[in-house]
């Protein structure tokens, strides 16, 4: 069956050669993981792109990191993915969940795909 992209990381699949992405949510999805975790600069001719939520991890955990968090990934979906619309950003911490490590940060991002008016979820550990 065709797909839209190659599933990444790349993998082997029988039918496909590579994995591919075969829905427009999928493809949403990962684009959307792909903009969240990629640092600015990093992209080639396009220095601005990318909310880079790893280098988060070495500041101190609080509500100011979280609303720097917070605004970056709503400014970014809003420039880049224009067809996402982001509903919710909550994180999991330490402080709310007890039995995580200290250097632990969960981000879970609730959003929707505005044409399809499709809902999902998109969950990024950070450890």
């Amino acid at each position: 069956m065709a797909g839209f992209s190659p599933k990444l990381p790349l993998t082997l699949d029988p039918d496909d050669g590579y994995g591919l992405t075969k829905s427009i949510q999928e493809v949403a999805k990962q684009n959307f993981k792909m903009l969240v975790l990629t640092n600015p600069g990093e992209r080639i001719m396009d220095p601005d792109f990318g909310v880079g939520i790893q280098s988060y991890l070495f500041e101190n955990n609080g509500p100011a990191v979280y609303t720097q968090i917070d605004a970056r990934v709503r400014e970014q979906a809003a420039k880049y993915l224009p067809f996402i619309q982001v509903q919710d950003i909550d994180f999991n911490t330490p402080d709310n969940n007890p039995g995580l490590s200290e250097n632990f940060l969960g981000v879970s991002i609730k959003y929707t795909i505005k044409r399809l008016n499709i809902g999902d979820v998109l969950e990024i550990p950070l450890n």
